[in-house]
């Protein structure tokens, strides 16, 4: 790159407003504190104590590049941008249980009896608020610490009523959807906008699931939403238009743990050395409440439509019709209850190479679901403020940037979504440098050799 060149995007990006401090307390609502939320929350607290290191998160571990290799300039991203503080994070949230998190991480069981018998005291104090549930969208779960209400307007006001008294103890608000699967629901006329989703909050339409109420109540609040399951919540026109309208930024959805994530560190590699792929089988067991509400096919429906589409995205057929047009793809989970929140993604997958020579690949991932899923919760309700407190990103609704932490990444209509990890990696760290007027990393690295 010319110094020209190089001066240039200096002044252009020194022209972008930059974002607001982290002021006060940023208070974070759960909407479910199953086992991914309690995971983090207790994460959280026991980083706060030192007793432990965010392994896994990138706003508290992670490293971004500034300028030239040579530069040797390579800050921690926290150091960076200016992100709450994790002694200033505050939670609260929903569930439909009455366990507090202490209990509720109990019952979970991914955390040992040890760390959780450290942390009791501060996870007892986090009590549910009661929550917005409806049998008819998780049919294998039965809610006891529910709201009542005359209609789903009612319910939304709730949740609206609930944010408005946490607001008034802290600065700033985000909040997280890590509740349980719901039932596959296609957009309809409900969706489409502002107006007919108020309608249909009065009428009880079924199109309206309760993971759509919480993020109506918030972005009508202005709080910042991100979606951890594969539920149709934010990704329909009425709550992007709501997100733009109250400059509350939104993502979603479903958060790339386990075999997702393994897929988009492996198809880009079968991609980028031009192997074919015949087939990828994909099978999970799992038991842990997710594992048990997966196991209703309608929640299953939600499920794999979110696995089954980064390959696709990722391979684009239409480009190398010779390597992908006839891949066969299918993904299973299965319900197995001694197996806990440890589950077990296992891969076959059948490649072909040079003259069409047929290998396999086996891949085996022994994974802690909610281990991995917390620092990405984190990460993004991190980001969301951040997003919330940048001129250039707050009014824009959908923060594809944060795609890096998502199965089914959300994006502008008509414009299809990024899977590829590295890509994603380098689109986050290139709006961090964005936002902060630093040069965008090119890697093209021809000025080394001038």
């Amino acid at each position: 790159m010319s110094n020209t060149e190089q001066s240039g995007q200096k002044a252009g990006a020194a022209s972008v407003a930059m974002p607001e401090p982290a002021k006060g307390k940023l208070g974070v609502m759960v909407v479910g504190l199953g086992a991914v939320a309690t995971t983090m929350i207790a994460g959280v607290e026991a980083v706060r104590r030192g007793l432990a290191k965010p392994i896994g998160s990138l706003t508290q571990m992670g490293t971004v590049r500034l300028g030239k290799r040579t530069d040797n300039k390579s800050p921690l991203v926290k150091d960076f941008v200016p992100l709450a503080d994790l002694n200033d994070i505050v939670f609260t949230g929903w569930d439909i249980f009455e366990d507090n998190v202490y209990e509720s991480a109990a019952h979970a069981k991914v955390l040992d009896k040890e760390t959780l018998q450290q942390l009791k005291p501060y996870l007892e104090t986090i009590k549910p608020l009661p929550a917005v549930f409806d049998q008819f969208y998780v049919k294998r779960l039965n809610g006891t610490h529910v709201k009542k209400g005359k209609n789903k307007r009612d319910l939304a006001e709730q949740v609206r009523a609930d944010i408005q008294a946490f607001r008034k103890t802290v600065d700033r608000v985000v909040m997280i959807w890590c509740g349980s699967t719901e039932i596959f629901l296609e957009p309809s006329a409900v969706h489409q906008s502002i107006e007919a989703f108020e309608k249909g909050l009065e009428a009880n339409d079924p199109g309206i699931a309760p993971s759509q109420i919480y993020a109506y109540a918030a972005l009508t609040e202005g709080v910042p939403f991100a979606n951890g399951a594969p539920n149709l919540t934010v990704d329909v026109p009425a709550m992007i238009e709501l997100s733009k309208k109250n400059a509350a930024p939104i993502c979603g959805k479903d958060f790339k743990t386990g075999q997702t994530f393994m897929k988009t560190v492996l198809a880009p590699a079968f991609k980028a050395r031009l192997l074919g792929v015949s087939g990828w089988y994909s099978t999970n067991i799992l038991g842990n409440r997710d594992g048990e509400v997966l196991d209703d096919p309608e929640s299953f429906k939600t499920k794999e439509e979110s696995k089954l589409g980064s390959l696709e995205y990722i391979f684009q057929p239409e480009l190398y019709p010779d390597l992908y047009k006839d891949i066969f793809h299918k993904v299973r989970i299965n319900y197995y209850p001694p197996r806990g929140d440890n589950k077990e993604g296992w891969d076959n997958i059948d490649i072909f190479g040079w003259l069409g020579y047929p290998m396999q690949i086996k891949v085996d991932f022994l994974c802690r679901d909610s281990i991995l899923a917390a620092p990405i919760a984190l990460d993004l309700v991190l980001f969301l403020d951040l997003a919330k407190r940048t001129p250039s990103l707050q009014s824009i609704g959908i923060q594809e940037w944060l795609s890096f932490y998502l199965k089914s990444p959300q994006t502008r209509e008509g414009l299809y979504p990024e899977h590829d990890l590295f890509i994603q990696s380098m689109k986050l760290k290139n709006t961090l440098r964005h936002i902060m007027g630093a040069d965008l990393i090119t890697h093209l690295g021809l000025e080394y050799y001038d």
